[in-house]
């Protein structure tokens, strides 16, 4: 059963940025209260790394057990490992070692120094995935989601999964490798939509008067091969956490 999406607003970026944090901050007490762990799902961009500024400098930082905290990401550039376009190495920048992580429990997607090639690393992560869920002794490949925070592109593309290309309509909750992306670096690895929406909350962070048209597309239920992100649906929730300048009018 996938949740309905619902729309939340902030007067800006500042606020959006800030407001998200501490939303993600009491998913994780919550599933650490429910059950001693918590697992996120990250995302790259602008806005997923100043989310992730904003809540390692929140306050209520220390309320979450950082050192059972499982990070997963969705998609990655197959790059070098120490690229600045990774979404991992923007993340390590984000975060400034503020907490206190388990290097076990984080999960980077491979890289080009580390695989031939992105079906490789591909594999690799689907691997890493299925052993986290036999860890949980779920029948599933994947582990338990708690929370997907993802970017949304002026073009409608979420992860690594652009308008026209045929991983969009994948039906497997996997990992694929991807080509020819329209956003350098060509070569990527992502989550498909139904691992993305595998996630408990799946959460869009967007701001700024690019993304107007995408989050309208979005909103109104667009077709999946012009943009992709109208198929995002948590289990329990879908939130749209937008600034207003990406509502356009």
């Amino acid at each position: 059963m996938s949740a309905g999406l619902e729309t939340v607003p902030h007067p800006d970026k500042g606020a959006l940025t800030t407001q998200s944090a501490e939303r993600a901050l009491t998913v994780l007490v919550d599933a650490q209260a429910e059950r001693g762990e918590a697992t996120v799902v990250l995302t790259g961009g602008s806005m997923g790394s100043a989310v992730l500024a904003a809540l390692a400098a929140s306050p209520r930082k220390d309320e979450v057990e950082w050192s059972r905290v499982n990070v997963w990401w969705s998609d990655e550039r197959f790059v070098a490992e120490d690229s600045p376009e990774r979404n991992c190495v923007q993340a390590v920048e984000a975060l400034g070692g503020a907490l206190a992580l388990n290097p076990d429990r984080v999960h980077y997607m491979g890289s080009a120094d580390e695989f031939a090639t992105a079906e490789d690393a591909a594999f690799d992560y689907r691997r890493e995935l299925a052993a986290a869920a036999d860890a949980e002794l779920r029948s599933e490949a994947f582990p338990r989601f708690d929370l997907s925070l993802l970017g949304l592109g002026p073009d409608g593309h979420v992860a690594s999964l652009f308008p026209g290309l045929p991983h969009v309509h994948e039906t497997e909750a996997t990992v694929v490798a991807v080509h020819g992306s329209p956003k350098p670096p060509p070569d990527r690895i992502s989550m498909t939509l139904p691992l993305v929406n595998a996630a408990d909350r799946v959460w869009f962070l967007v701001a700024g008067a690019d993304k107007a048209e995408a989050v309208a597309a979005v909103r109104s239920g667009a077709p999946l091969e012009r943009t992709p992100g109208a198929g995002v649906r948590g289990n329990e929730e879908t939130l749209l956490l937008v600034a207003q300048d990406a509502l356009g009018g």
